[in-house]
């Protein structure tokens, strides 16, 4: 055994707890509020985002996509543990907890269930999963709305339409699955009628597009409603001509981005304005 073998297996022995030394959190890791843990366990990894999604399963084959304030929590058993919980005895133990505050089981199957908490306000989802070595995971999301960061104005648009055709805009937003317009959506239809009434000759076509997720002749049904509701709303609030927009719904024909994880799903729900 080489000098350099001798030395690596001492390193990796030193980075070994010690005998019977209880195993500890990972850099600032700590428990979700809504839960203590169960005794002998640690945490492996954790993540917290100020906004994120996730689908949470809902019915065999049904998820539910939630979106706000996430976290991330895996739970190991301690290694000297002298008895490890089983999965069943874990997800009781989160199951009873969280009914205990006024929380529901809304669906349960194999390892792994899905749990929601309305009160005072707040709407929280847990996705949680345990297997029979005993490690479990939370995957939790406090329901709220994105807190909006980047605006695009008029003149943007203006600029994108003349370089390209055609602009994305972000800013309009509904609900899963639902076609009336989030109240947040108002800056930007606004800033859509500022430029139409900039360029009293410029006529667009209001363009819905979705996601992969769901049927297909849902999908083109859904983003034409989303585009009818975007036109309305600058008729109606705004007092553009209808003679100067058409509505049209793309459904997921025409995605700028894979639909394989939701970074790219997000970015294929949009509303476009495209030059006539």
């Amino acid at each position: 055994m080489t000098r350099a073998t001798i030395l690596c297996l001492a390193l990796q022995l030193l980075a070994l707890p010690a005998a019977g030394a209880p195993q500890t959190d990972d850099r600032g890791c700590r428990d979700h509020q809504l839960f203590t843990r169960m005794p002998d366990f640690w945490i492996h990894s954790c993540q917290e985002k100020g906004f994120d999604t996730h689908e949470f399963p809902v019915a065999k084959g049904k998820t539910e996509r939630v979106e706000g304030h996430m976290w991330k929590v895996d739970y190991y058993p301690q290694a000297d543990a002298k008895v490890r919980a089983s999965d069943v005895q874990i997800l009781r133990n989160f199951e009873n907890a969280i009914k205990r505050v006024g929380g529901t089981v809304v669906y349960a199957d194999k390892g792994r269930q899905t749990l929601r908490l309305k009160k005072d306000g707040k709407e929280i989802w847990v996705d949680m999963w345990a297997e029979f070595t005993s490690k479990h995971g939370l995957f939790i999301i406090e329901k709220a709305a994105m807190e909006q960061d980047v605006m695009a104005d008029a003149t943007a648009f203006a600029s994108d339409l003349k370089t390209s055709g055609h602009v994305a805009v972000y800013g309009i937003l509904f609900d899963t699955n639902k076609s009336e317009l989030k109240a947040e959506s108002e800056q930007a239809i606004a800033e859509v009628a500022k430029l139409l009434k900039s360029d009293a000759g410029l006529k667009l076509f209001v363009v819905g597009h979705t996601d992969t997720v769901g049927n297909v002749d849902a999908n083109l049904k859904l983003s034409q409603a989303r585009a009818e509701a975007v036109l309305q709303a600058l008729v109606r609030k705004h007092g553009i001509s209808t003679g100067r927009l058409r509505a049209f719904g793309a459904g997921a024909f025409a995605p700028v981005a894979s639909n394989d994880a939701e970074e790219g799903r997000a970015k294929n729900r949009r509303v476009e304005l495209v030059k006539q």
